[in-house]
């Protein structure tokens, strides 16, 4: 039977001939679903956040308990890049992403019958476990899949998949609300009336919850569907397969692993310590003004949809190192201009989320092209989660911090905002240590 290269040129791994085409557009579609799920996940907890705690404590300054939750949120997903990363590279891409789904859809769903803070927490760290695995697990499947000239593009198309998600879910809570008339005469008639009312109280948004959870539809999707990658299942035949997280630091990848989850860091600290408060600060100070969460994410989504698309293919065009130093500058600038100027919510209000939102998503884009490329196949799907998911520890202590940060200035979060986006100078700094790989293929 003849034989074809699955990974470029440069790949010695060999799969029968016909099978390329729908092997690599399956996989496409699983991390690209699976990703724009994990998005929708992310963009949950800052649109229902504000009425579910609310609710929960009674009138009480959210502030602390909305920091937690996020930093809460933001462990998981790193405990989550680390073990099903490692798993993924022990039995395989699919398999693991299997795992991967089914977790963040079901514990996120399950988030909708939290009745105190602390309930809200374990759910969305639950969550997040799945959902931290699944970036590495897409992103290794992908790149070892698609040939070395067409990976700038699905680097991009993967970060945009998130944002997607992002934007979806937003949509959805306009939807939710603009036929909420209709949709407790539904509920009303098919549950118990108890039921019905807890479900639509406050914005709905236990019911905006519990469809979260249909994304463990796509697990389906993956099990019969999608097929394993060839350079995976080729290295995981040798006698040295078996991996672990000290392999990351031996033969010369101690350097990418530290440096790499240090880019990740900036990008991830910059996300959920700062941006992510954005719908919470133009609920805060549009009082009165319907849906003003879900219109600014869906503001900051369509930016990072767009922003996320151009990058992998601009760190194509230049280099690397060169895209991430814009992407840092570009989002110190921007950061500030939306936070420290005298922002009133309106037009320009919602351009400059457009902007800050897609600047700095950028990274996300970058990012899936970049990180796999540092490390072999044995351990790229580790690599790449841990490298990628390192950072959330950090992040995760920016946003409790964030939390002691806007109380102690009053409620001002614009202000902790745009301290914590001073982190991008650390960006501005770091890439220039890390390596330059454009032009090199995957390593073997």
């Amino acid at each position: 039977m003849k034989t074809e290269t699955l990974v470029g040129q440069e790949s010695r791994v060999k799969v029968p001939n016909g099978l390329e085409g729908s092997a690599k557009w399956m996989a496409l579609a699983a991390a690209v679903l699976g990703w724009m799920f994990d998005g929708l996940e992310m963009g949950i907890f800052p649109l229902v956040g504000r009425p579910a705690l609310t609710e929960m404590l009674g009138g009480a300054d959210i502030g602390p308990w909305f920091g937690r939750i996020i930093a809460v949120f933001l462990v998981g997903a790193a405990f989550g890049g680390f073990a099903l990363g490692w798993l993924g590279d022990r039995i395989g891409r699919t398999r693991a992403m299997v795992w991967s789904v089914l977790a963040y859809s079901v514990f996120s769903a399950l988030g909708a019958v939290a009745t105190a803070p602390w309930h809200l927490a374990v759910f969305r760290f639950l969550a997040a476990l799945g959902m931290g695995g699944q970036w590495a697990l897409g992103v290794a499947l992908v790149m070892e899949i698609f040939p070395n000239k067409s990976r700038p593009l699905m680097a991009g198309i993967i970060g945009a998949s998130a944002n997607i998600g992002f934007l979806l879910i937003a949509v959805l809570a306009i939807g939710l609300s603009s036929i909420l008339a209709g949709l407790s005469t539904v509920l009303h008639g098919v549950l118990p009336d108890a039921w019905a009312t807890v479900l639509l109280q406050n914005g709905s948004w236990r019911l905006l919850m519990i469809l979260s959870g249909f994304p463990a539809l796509l697990t389906f999707l993956i099990r019969v569907f999608v097929p394993e990658s060839e350079m995976w299942e080729a290295n995981s035949k040798k006698a040295d397969s078996k991996v672990g997280i000290a392999d990351l630091f031996k033969n010369g990848l101690g350097k990418h692993t530290v440096l790499g989850a240090a880019l990740g860091a900036v990008a991830l600290m910059g996300t959920w310590a700062s941006v992510q408060w954005i719908p919470a600060w133009a609920g805060k100070i549009a009082t009165g003004v319907p849906n003003v969460a879900a219109k600014v994410q869906i503001a900051s989504a369509l930016g990072a949809i767009l922003f996320s698309l151009g990058f992998g293919l601009i760190a194509e065009k230049f280099n690397r190192r060169s895209a991430y130093f814009t992407l840092s500058l570009l989002s110190l600038v921007s950061c500030a201009i939306l936070f420290r100027l005298d922002m009133r919510f309106g037009a320009g209000f919602l351009f400059w989320t457009f902007f800050v939102g897609g600047i700095t998503a950028g990274f996300y884009g970058l990012l899936p092209l970049y990180l796999p490329e540092l490390f072999p196949t044995r351990v790229r799907a580790m690599g790449s989660g841990v490298t990628f998911n390192a950072g959330r520890f950090i992040a995760a202590g920016g946003a409790i911090y964030g939390g002691t940060m806007v109380k102690s200035f009053g409620g001002d979060i614009a202000r902790m905002c745009s301290i914590v986006s001073l982190v991008y100078v650390l960006g501005l700094v770091l890439i220039w240590l890390a390596p330059e790989t454009k032009g090199k293929p995957l390593p073997e």
